[in-house]
């Protein structure tokens, strides 16, 4: 009896093990388009007093999503209420159960329950798992979290999804698709360079330009063979023009003619 008893507490602490190591950690985000603003409007329903939205902006330094939430009239039973970010959007008919599960792109799972002392561990979606239940009547709050994303690249985007508002039970009480208010603006700089030189101009008549002029217009930035971080266009020294010496012969042929002349003259 003994025997067994270890074995199923050495199995169990081993499933245990297995389970806490199982769980990949999101990422912070920090590439959200700043600006970049949407919002969930629970809709009016015969079946719950249940109104409000869930309001994310991108965080001023693209470091997360800031989530203001307006939620009242919920039922004097059935809490604490849970509300969480659901991978689908919801679908035309408007039932809440075509939203799917949680937004949960590390596949992190349900269990064990968000420890909401370790955000990064927690579902992406579980907004109340992360930041509290709904206990009263009504909920307002604000807090920015960093796992969330308004980049539509990004795997923990929510853009296109909606918000989910359950019972205790996990029962489905309302929802709503997060429509765009403001697109934003990238975070990430982008650098731009030109190539440091107008076009080449030159002046004169024939098969050959005696005069060239080269001009720097700009300054390359980004990353040289020296990675100092800069890069900076020097023009080079224009040549100078090659003479023909047409014109020296003009002027010998000129001299032999004149002496020739002079010769018959005398």
């Amino acid at each position: 009896m003994l025997t067994y008893t270890i074995a199923f507490l050495a199995t169990a602490a081993l499933a245990g093990a297995q389970s806490s190591s199982a769980i990949v950690a999101a990422p912070q985000v920090t590439n959200n388009p700043v600006g970049a603003e949407y919002v969930a409007q629970l809709p009016v329903k015969a079946t719950t007093n249940v109104v409000g939205n869930v309001k994310g902006v991108s965080s001023p330094d693209g470091k997360g999503v800031v989530f203001s939430v307006s939620l009242n009239g919920f039922p004097a039973e059935g809490g604490p209420f849970m509300y969480h970010i659901h991978e689908k959007p919801v679908p035309a008919d408007g039932n809440c159960t075509g939203t799917g599960a949680h937004l949960d792109p590390y596949k992190r799972g349900e269990v064990p329950i968000c420890d909401s002392s370790k955000k990064e561990t927690c579902q992406t979606g579980d907004l109340s798992g992360k930041y509290g239940n709904i206990t009263g009547n009504a909920f307002s709050g604000q807090y920015t979290d960093l796992y969330t994303s308004t980049n539509p690249s990004d795997p923990s985007y929510f853009g296109n999804l909606s918000i989910v508002v359950h019972l205790s039970n996990k029962t489905r009480i309302s929802c709503a698709n997060f429509t765009r208010v403001a697109g934003g603006v990238s975070s990430v700089p982008v650098g731009t360079a030109s190539s440091g030189y107008a076009m080449p101009s030159g002046t004169g008549t024939g098969h050959a330009n005696n005069t060239l002029s080269l001009s720097p217009t700009a300054t390359g930035t980004g990353t040289d063979n020296n990675n100092d971080g800069t890069a900076t266009a020097v023009p080079p020294s224009p040549t100078a023009p090659q003479s023909t010496g047409a014109a020296s012969t003009l002027y010998t042929g000129a001299g032999v003619f004149a002496a020739g002349l002079l010769a018959m003259l005398l």
